[in-house]
């Protein structure tokens, strides 16, 4: 049973990586590679699907610009059509050997509107995490029904998973405290 919450352990934190990732691209007003790095991009005529990241490289020179610099600038224009029907809210301007995203600053209806999104992420993440906790104390009691564990041990499992559960909820709350304060600073 203590492999089973090592295992659980791995879930939780996967879940919050999930969670990190799908925070990162929540727009803050600040251009930032994590915004555009996961589009995916129909490039060759439609016969491959891959992300940005893997076909150029992504830079921020200011705190309202992104740069996009395709390693093949004939995809220039796939890159181009896959930010603007990405559904970001951010327009791409090509030149002759790049890509470039004007990041807006925020207003404050936006900034509010993002933080109820950020927040719906932060419950998903939580609701995450509580089913993996759900998952583990399952077969703890099963354990413990079918005589594998005795009822101090499934006391123990039970107070250790608790702990752990606390500690991911921790980790996910912080994540929201600084996503909240990045978003609503102007």
């Amino acid at each position: 049973m203590d492999a089973n919450l090592n295992d659980t352990k791995q879930k939780m934190q996967k879940a919050i990586d999930v969670l990190r990732n799908d925070l990162a691209s929540l727009r803050t007003g600040r251009a930032s590679a994590s915004l555009v790095e996961n589009i995916e991009v129909l490039v060759y005529g439609g016969a491959q699907k891959l992300k940005i990241i893997e076909l150029a490289s992504i830079t921020t020179p200011d705190p309202h610009l992104i740069l996009i610099t395709p390693w093949d600038k004939s995809i220039m224009g796939d890159i181009a059509k896959g930010i603007s029907i990405s559904n970001i809210g951010i327009s791409p301007v090509t030149d002759s050997s790049s890509i470039r995203i004007t990041i807006p600053p925020l207003t404050e209806e936006r900034r509010l509107e993002l933080v109820k999104a950020m927040t719906q992420k932060l419950e998903g993440g939580r609701v995450m995490v509580r089913q993996i906790r759900h998952d583990l104390m399952s077969d703890i009691k099963k354990g413990c029904d079918s005589k594998e564990l005795i009822e101090d041990d499934k006391i123990r499992l039970e107070e250790e998973l608790q702990k752990l559960t606390d500690e991911m909820m921790g980790e996910i709350d912080a994540l929201g405290s600084k996503k909240e304060a990045e978003l609503m600073t102007v």
